[in-house]
């Protein structure tokens, strides 16, 4: 969606006040790059930009072109999704260059002095309207925005543009994860929201559609890995028997997504000998650090 000749990718205009950047950091991971997304209000000249993406100079001045494209003089503010490394690590230092303060649901994500966001807050910019909503899930410090007059759902990497999103467990719980995706198709039809602007892939034009796509997919996956429970002696027996057929360098990310539901069907009362050897439920995982699998999670 993004041209990238030259090494700099410009911003296509999906909304009349959204603009995205995608960052040049494709991986597994991250399907075609980290969505940088600029929103302004018509005929104001006051941005926020949220996502800043990776720490990388070239990205940086794609995201300024992009507010110069939308006629901004200025960023009023940057706000985080969550704190993963692929939306957030660059957040510092794009703040420093438009002296603009940074607001994450995690104070540790916050400038100095600027509060962490707050679920339900309504911001208000340069007469944009933007609304946060928490969906703790894909990690805890998750959240969505809704830009009412777009009927726009920003939402990070709780829902993606392609494929499925994975549960960051211990971080992220399935059981907040559900929660979310319960809570953002009862807003989608309540505020009739006509298109999703993801972290990552393509811009969805039917966000009724997906979410639930979504909800049946982690169903269905809840289905497998109780079924594979009740018989396994090893956590690595069901991981197989769900996940076997997802490439090796994204094993990591499918035990992630597994942790979870098993941590889940344990809390929910399943019996199954397996789930006694999940140990602690905060138990941290030895893994890489990455986001957003190209996977059925």
């Amino acid at each position: 969606m993004s041209d990238t000749s030259g090494g700099v990718a410009s911003a296509v205009h999906p909304t009349p006040r959204s603009w995205l950047v995608r960052a040049s950091n494709p991986s597994p991971m991250t399907l075609d790059g980290t969505n940088t997304w600029v929103l302004v209000e018509p005929g104001e000249r006051v941005a926020v930009v949220v996502d800043p993406g990776p720490d990388d100079a070239g990205h940086r001045s794609a995201v300024l072109a992009a507010i110069a494209s939308a006629r901004a003089s200025e960023v009023a503010l940057v706000l985080l999704t969550h704190g993963h490394p692929d939306h957030a690590d660059g957040a510092p230092a794009f703040a420093d260059a438009v002296a603009a303060p940074v607001r994450a649901a995690a104070p540790s994500f916050c400038s100095a002095a600027a509060q962490p966001l707050v679920d339900g807050e309504h911001l208000r910019v340069g007469g944009l309207r933007i609304d946060v909503v928490a969906t703790p899930g894909h990690t805890a410090d998750s959240v969505c925005l809704v830009v009412p007059a777009d009927a726009a759902l920003l939402t990070g990497d709780t829902v993606l543009g392609r494929g499925s999103t994975v549960v960051a467990y211990p971080d992220g719980r399935l059981g907040d994860y559900l929660h979310s995706l319960r809570r953002l198709r009862a807003l989608t039809e309540e505020r009739r929201l006509r298109v999703v602007l993801p972290g990552h892939g393509p811009v969805v034009d039917d966000p009724a559609a997906l979410l639930e796509q979504y909800a049946v997919h982690r169903e269905t996956r809840l289905t497998q890995v109780r079924a594979a429970a009740v018989d396994a002696r090893t956590i690595d027996d069901v991981l197989h028997a769900v996940y076997g057929d997802v490439e090796p360098s994204l094993q990591f990310a499918a035990r992630w997504s597994l942790l979870a539901q098993l941590e889940y069907l344990r809390e929910s009362g399943a019996d199954a000998p397996v789930l006694g050897l999940l140990g602690p439920p905060a138990q941290p995982l030895d893994v890489p650090d990455h986001d957003g699998p190209r996977f059925d999670a």
